[in-house]
C-alpha cells in the first residue's frame, strides 16, 4: 500500500523547504519601508537574547534575561512572514510566533503574536511601517483591564544582527515603558 501525504503533511514539507532555501540565501537588503521585502532581513535563522521586566506598568527595574532562538520564513510572495521562536525561561521554555502581512492598499504591516501557553488566543495586531531602517508599529491592547498602546520596534538591523523591543504607554503615547528588549544574532 502506498503511502499519500495528508495535506497536513504536505504544507509541513513545504514550509520547511521555504526556510531551508530562505535561510541559505545571501544577506538581505535593508528594510525601504516600501512594504514587500521590508522583513527579507530577518529571513533564516538566529540566536537571541532576551531581557524582560518583570512587572509591567508597576514601576519594577527588575529584569529577567534569558536566550532563545526565532526561525523566519516568507509566506505571500513576501507580502508576509511566519516566525517559529522558542524561549528559554528560568521557569520553564514555551514555543510562540510572529505572523506579519504588508497591505498594499494602507502601505501598513501588521503583526500578530500567537503564544504556545494560550493556543486559541492571538494578540491583537500592531500595525506600521519602516523609515530611515527603524520599523515602528503600533496597536491598542488592555493590561490588567486598561487599556494601553502597545509599540514594537525594530532597529540596529545588519546583515547579522537586529534588535526588537516592545514598550507600553497607559496614557495613549505620551509615555512609554520598554518592557522587552531582543537582540538577535544570525546563528
Amino acid at each position: 500500500m502506498t503511502h499519500q501525504p495528508t495535506r497536513r503533511g504536505a504544507i509541513a514539507v513545504t514550509l520547511t523547504a521555504a526556510a531551508l532555501v530562505s535561510s541559505a540565501q545571501a544577506a538581505p537588503a535593508m528594510p525601504t519601508g516600501k512594504g514587500r521585502g521590508d522583513f527579507d532581513f530577518l529571513v533564516g535563522r538566529w540566536n537571541v537574547k532576551h531581557r524582560r521586566l518583570n512587572g509591567r506598568l508597576v514601576g519594577s527595574t527588575d529584569w529577567q534575561v534569558f536566550n532563545g532562538t526565532s526561525e523566519l520564513w516568507l509566506t505571500l510572495d513576501g507580502l508576509g512572514t511566519v516566525d517559529d521562536n522558542r524561549l528559554e525561561l528560568p521557569g520553564g521554555t514555551y514555543r510562540a510566533m510572529g505572523i506579519r502581512a504588508f497591505d498594499p492598499k494602507t502601505g501598513k504591516w501588521a503583526i500578530w503574536w500567537l503564544d504556545e501557553r494560550y493556543p486559541t488566543a492571538i494578540e491583537p495586531p500592531v500595525y506600521g511601517t519602516f523609515k530611515d531602517g527603524v520599523g515602528t508599529f503600533l496597536g491598542d491592547d488592555t493590561l490588567a483591564g486598561k487599556p494601553i498602546v502597545v509599540r514594537f520596534q525594530w532597529s540596529k538591523i545588519t546583515p547579522t544582527s537586529a534588535r526588537w523591543e516592545q514598550a507600553f504607554s497607559p496614557d495613549g503615547g505620551a509615555t512609554w515603558e520598554t518592557n522587552w528588549e531582543m537582540d538577535f544574532a544570525r546563528a
